[in-house]
This record gives structure tokens, sequence and C-alpha cells, in this order.
């Protein structure tokens, strides 16, 4: 890593406040530049601070003022983004809603006072500068010393390096949703699904996936990449040292463009005192998922004089980096076989329903609730002779009330090939019993234009991301719960206490319902299905606190992170709930946080996967009022 003494243009100095007390100021030095990337597998051009495909890293003072000169030596504007840091909107850095980017040649002066403690990172906001190598770590030390002191202390920071550029990666999504998907299912998948599952069911699978546009390997958007730890692969083997017995501080950060990793380090326990930058009660697991964009602080004791891997492998099973804890330099930890590559199921298919890649355009299950019981379709509703072929324009069924038992129907074969313009579900009542609801062979590959379910009740049919219980992270039978490689403890966000509350517990003045959506073949995301272009900015008030109601209706993971206030998680420990700034949302879930409005101005509020972000799941956010 890129140490702070290498690029600080003035020693940390105290100097005299107004206040006539004492205040730490440092100025920093931080150059954007054209680089030569090489993983060790393959080289390429990209994007790098200081010169260097190393991650620099800024190390601050809690209380510090701090001035950073950015010069721009691109030939195209660029920007920094402090992530996690709570400073004034304006040294945000976010390009067309904090500040106008800097352009090329430029240096653009920084300062903000260091308000906090921490594990963080900095990364470019323009265009692709971040995947293509704009990133680098921040660690601020807490007024009065670690709580958690430790011998050593490494920063760990990962990413996903692609031998494309972001903006070839980009273009190529959108061109093709698959492009880089080199899970494809094969004919051998089939017979094996139908060894297990038997002939009929692997091929109804097949078939509903299909009717998708989607498959159970489409975890990672992006594959063919290199993982990399301070900016070194497998074979370049980044290591820490250490003295047996001593205790070792490693602040892993997650900086990559796509890419979720789970990490351990095989013949250790990892105790977590941080996440985010904010200390939680120490918690000891054999391994973690850390999310695009999050941040963990880890405790490790080697006791042995031998080197231990730490090992980094994608949450889709396709890639996987190892660095090294050793005694010495020149020592390697193991690398283990990478484990198998994990498939999404139907609780994961969550809101996918909804029309994302299903040929039903304009048909909108948005609104339409089910029971929280599960995501299994009712018994027993028979509507397989059906023939609904003809034209339905203007058939309205919001006034229907279909409340009474609805057990014995089935649609598995109804026919729905003609026209269904401006078929209006939007009040219908299906609150009653509808166990066993059969849609299985149901054809509506006709017309369909505006057949709106928007408003339909039907408990216990699950067209859209299911209401989770507080406390639930995964949707029940999803194939992405993870379990640690030993069988040990993995790491939970349920895990997560805070250690020292940041907030007085109070009930949110009111909810904002967000939807978390997208077309997966188009390659469009969204939020409450409209892009950032399409959308009106979120207003909030001063002083007010807001819960906002995650409702995940794709089958990806969504890291979701809002610049300039804190992220409560609501785990169900009131107080004590875990403080963020970035929080997955895993497909087919409901997620709830909260955030005391304290920042005045215009902030980013995004999904932190980069070509999702791109592609319109993103906001802007206002907050109105409050000191000026």
């Amino acid at each position: 890593m890129n140490p702070i003494p290498l690029f600080k243009t003035a020693v940390l100095a105290a100097t005299l406040a107004l206040s006539g007390g004492m205040t730490l100021a440092g100025t920093y030095n931080i150059s954007v530049d054209k680089i030569r990337i090489d993983t060790g597998t393959f080289k390429k051009n990209g994007i790098g601070y200081n010169r260097s495909q190393t991650p620099t890293v800024l190390r601050f003072k809690e209380g510090e003022q701090v001035t950073i000169n950015v010069k721009n030596n691109l030939r195209e504007s660029t920007s920094i983004h402090w992530h996690g840091l709570v400073l004034p909107f304006r040294q945000d850095g976010v390009p067309g809603i904090s500040f106008n980017g800097i352009k090329p040649g430029e240096t653009f002066t920084y300062q903000f006072p260091i308000e906090q403690a921490g594990t963080y990172w900095f990364h470019s906001h323009s265009g692709f500068q971040e995947p293509d190598g704009a990133y680098g770590a921040i660690v601020i030390e807490p007024k009065g010393g670690e709580t958690v002191r430790a011998d050593r202390d490494y920063v760990v920071q990962l990413t996903d390096k692609h031998p494309h550029s972001g903006d070839r990666i980009f273009r190529n999504l959108k061109m093709s949703a698959d492009y880089y998907n080199r899970s494809q299912r094969t004919l051998e998948d089939l017979v094996r699904d139908s060894r297990e599952d038997g002939f009929k069911q692997a091929l109804q699978n097949r078939a509903m996936w299909g009717k998708m546009r989607m498959m159970p390997t489409d975890i990672e958007d992006v594959q063919g990449f290199e993982p990399l730890i301070n900016g070194m692969s497998t074979d370049q083997n980044w290591t820490g040292l250490f003295k047996p017995g001593e205790k070792v501080r490693l602040r892993l950060i997650n900086s990559s463009a796509m890419t979720y990793f789970d990490v351990r380090i095989p013949g250790l326990k990892m105790t977590v005192v941080q996440a985010d930058g904010n200390d939680v009660k120490p918690v000891t697991v054999d391994e973690l998922r850390i999310s695009v964009a999050e941040t963990y602080d880890v405790i490790v004791q080697p006791r042995e004089a031998k080197a231990y891997g730490i090992i980094a492998e994608s949450m889709g099973r396709t890639a996987m980096v190892r660095g090294s804890l050793s005694p010495k330099q020149g020592y390697a930890g193991l690398i283990p076989r990478m484990r198998p590559q994990p498939l999404l199921t139907m609780a994961d298919m969550g809101g996918m329903m909804d029309g994302m890649s299903m040929d039903m355009g304009g048909m909108d299950h948005s609104g339409m609730t089910m029971s929280s019981q599960g995501t299994t379709m009712p018994e027993g509703m028979d509507h397989s002779q059906m023939d609904m072929s003809g034209s339905m324009e203007g058939m309205d069924h919001s006034k229907m009330d279909m409340s009474d038992d609805m057990e014995s129907m089935d649609h598995s074969n109804m026919d729905m090939s003609g026209g269904t313009q401006a078929m209006d579900h939007s009040k219908m009542d299906m609150s009653g019993s509808t166990q066993t609801m059969d849609h299985s062979k149901m054809d509506m590959s006709g017309g369909k234009k505006a057949m709106d379910h928007s408003q339909m009740a039907m408990p216990g049919m699950n067209h859209s991301a299911r209401d989770s219980k507080i406390g639930e992270f995964y949707a029940p039978g999803s194939g992405l719960i993870p379990s640690a490689a030993n069988g040990g403890k993995f790491l939970s966000y349920n895990d997560l206490k805070a250690a020292r509350p940041l907030y007085r517990d109070r009930p949110a003045t009111r909810t904002i319902e967000l939807r978390l959506t997208g077309n997966m073949e188009r390659y469009i995301w969204s939020i409450n299905g409209k892009k950032l272009e399409d959308a009106d900015p979120i207003r909030l008030k001063y002083g007010e606190r807001v819960r906002f109601k995650f409702v995940n209706e794709t089958m990806m993971s969504h890291p979701m992170h809002l610049h300039g206030m804190w992220t409560i998680l609501d785990t169900g420990k009131g107080k004590w709930d875990p403080i963020k700034h970035t929080v997955s949302i895993a497909p087919g879930t409901t997620v709830y946080t909260e955030t005391e409005v304290d920042a005045t101005g215009q902030w980013a509020f995004h999904c932190h996967l980069s070509y999702h972000a791109e592609a319109g799941m993103f906001r802007k956010v206002i907050v109105e009022g409050g000191p000026s």
C-alpha cells in the first residue's frame, strides 16, 4: 500500500484554532494518473492514484482538519468521493450533485473536518474510473486510540480487476446481459438435475427460468476478472508480517466494481470489531461476506510461525484471491480449492414476476402483496381449460371480489395468447383462501399491454419480493445463504451490535419505500421502476428520522449506499442496531433501515454495483432546512 508519508506535503501539525484550542491540520496531495496495471495474468491500461496500481492509504486523526489537493493528470474530468465520511455536501465529490468535477489539468482542493474514526475508502465518482483503478483506503485514528488494540495493523483492500475497461464492459452488458456469464447451464447440468429432481421437474424449472430470460447462475453480472488484494493477485501474493502470538488488525475493504467476496483465513478465527467504520461488540467468526463498498475490521492472532492464507472467494465462486499473513517475506499461505458454484432458487425469484425480462410488457404486479409465509403458490386453484385467447381490451376487474374460498382454482393451461390490453386488476380483492393457485402452464405469449395487477392482494401468492421478517436478510431457501467452509460460524448482519449508540432511539416520522427493480435482459436497473433521469429527487427534512423500506424485486443482490448520513440497519436491537454506510439487499427480501437526517444539502443514494448505478439504480436526495 502507498503509505501517507509518500505524498503528504505537510507533516501533521498542531495549529492554534480560533477558539483558542489546538486543532490538528494536515495537507495531502493526490494525483490522478493513467497507469499500466499488471495483475500477473494480464496487463491493461487503467487509472490510479499517485501513479501506482497499489491503493493509496490516507491516514487521518479524528478531529483533524484536512486539506487534500487532487491534481487531475487525465484527459477527462475526474472526482473523488470520500466513501462513508461525514462532511459538508460540497466536499462529497459527486459531479452533478455536490460539485462540477475536476477538469483535465486542474487541481481541486477538498477541505473538511474529520469527525469520526475507523476504516473507510475513497474512489472516483466519474464514469467508470473506479472499476478502472481509481480507489484508495482511509484509516482514521480515534482520539483515545483504538478500543481494541492490536500489535500490527494492515489494510486489506479487495477489488475485481477485469481485462476490459469499464466503458467496454457496460457496452457489452447493454448489448447482452449474459455477455460475461461463463457459467451458462449445459445439457450435462440438465442430466444431473433430472437425476436429482426427475426429468419433468427439471424441464419445468428450465422453462420457468427461460420465461424470465434468466439462469440460476446469474449471481455475478461480470465474470472473467482477476481478484486483487492491495493491487496484487494470488501469484503476486500480498503479505502482512507478524510474530507468533501478536494480535493483527486487518481492515477489510471491498472496493470492487461488482463482486461480493466471502473472506476466511483457514486455521484462524476472526473477531469482527468494526463494521463500516463503526465499532461493534466483538463477535468471533470463521468466515464473513463483504458486499461491494462495505468495510470490516477483524482481529486475528496467529500463534504458529507459519504462513496463513487470507482467502477471498467471489460469492458466485468464479474467482478467488489469496494473500498471506507470514512470519517472514517469501512465505505464502495455502490456496484451497474453490467451492462449488451456488445456484439461485425460486426463493430468490422474489419480484421477478413483475415482468422483469418475462416478455410480459406492461403487465404490472409491482404492488401485489403476498403473505410473508413463503414463496409457494396457493393450493388447488385450477384454470386449466380457461380460454382467454380473444381480445380483452377494457376488461376491468378493479372491483371484483374474490374474497371467498378459492381452493381448486387452476390456471395451469390457461391460454391468454390473444390481446389483453387494458386488463385492469388494480383493485381486485383476492384476500380469501388461495391455496395452491397454479399458473405453471399458463400461456401469456400474446399482447398483454397495460395488464395492471398493481394493487392486487393475494396472500400466499408470491409475485414480488416477500415481506421479510426483521432480521431476515436472505429469503428462506435462497441459494445465496452462506455457510463457512469449515462448518463453523459465518457472520450475519444479525451478529452486529453497535458498541455505542450514535443516536437516541426514537420512532421514525415516516417510511419511504424503495423498490429495487430492473430488466436483466435489457440491462436496465432502477428504483420504483424509474431510472435516475426519469425520477424526482427524494426530499427529506432536516431533523426528521426516516425509515427506508427496501424491497428487492430482482434476482441480484444490491449494496445500497446513502451519501452524507448514517444508515441504521434494523436488526430488531433498537438503540444497539448497527450503524452502516452500505447495506446489502439480497434477492427476494425486504430490509428496513433508518436515517437521522442531520446533514443539509444534496446527496447521492445508489446501488454500489458500478454498472447498476450507471444503468439507473440511483437517486438524488435533497435535505431541506437545517443550518446553511
